[in-house]
């Protein structure tokens, strides 16, 4: 009678092949597991879209601004920018901020929200309720400048006058966090703001001599 010795001569890999048929069925499942899974999470996810597409606001909402101190009301899709409402959906308009590149390159339309500078065609009108908006004419008119309008006028800052706005909305608040800034700081405040004209050499002049003006008045 042969003994386990022979028989593992006669079939040497057999317990291989057995253990080797045991990982590849665990394998298998493991991944038809995997598999499920994926397919579970796929399916959760959609539902999940649908349900918050169920929820999308269509057609126009009522949304009250504060601009430059004064409630506005006005109706809106919830889709339109700020830059938008400003300039086409208020009566009067407030054409201060001036739209250009409507991408957030060019800085011409920065307004204040809650006195930080930002593209307000980046910025849902929806997403500014509750939030202090101030344009350009809000900081001051040409009866009554204020010190970085009045010094673009001194130092004639400005030539076809459409990236103005946005310079002195971007200065006016850079200055109040830093009053006494160096040529290469103001440089870099206004990085964000793009004059086709090339005028930046008397933009940063006027607002250095802004900031000595204002230095002087305190």
């Amino acid at each position: 009678m042969a003994d386990d010795s022979d028989q593992n001569k006669d079939n040497p890999t057999g317990s291989h092949d057995e253990s080797r048929r045991r990982f590849l069925k665990g394998v298998g499942i493991a991944g038809a597991g995997a598999a499920l899974a994926d397919n579970l999470l796929i399916e959760a996810k959609a539902k999940d879209t649908q349900a918050k597409g169920a929820r999308t606001v269509n057609g126009s909402v009522d949304v009250t601004l504060d601009i430059n101190g004064k409630k506005r009301t006005v109706k809106v899709e919830p889709r339109t920018t700020l830059l938008s409402t400003l300039r086409n959906h208020l009566d009067p308009a407030v054409t201060g901020p001036k739209l250009v590149c409507d991408m957030g390159t060019c800085g011409a339309c920065t307004v204040l929200l809650d006195g930080k500078p930002a593209y307000s065609c980046l910025v849902l009108a929806v997403d500014a309720v509750q939030k202090k908006i101030t344009t350009v004419e809000g900081l001051g008119n040409p009866a009554a400048m204020n010190t970085v309008q009045s010094a673009f006028v001194d130092k004639d800052a400005l030539m076809c006058g459409f990236c103005t706005p946005g310079f002195v909305t971007t200065i006016s608040a850079y200055l109040k966090k830093n009053p006494n800034p160096s040529l290469d700081q103001v440089r870099e405040a206004c990085r964000g703001n793009f004059c086709r004209c090339g005028t930046y050499p008397r933009v940063f002049e006027a607002a250095l001599a802004a900031a000595k003006s204002a230095n002087r008045e305190s």
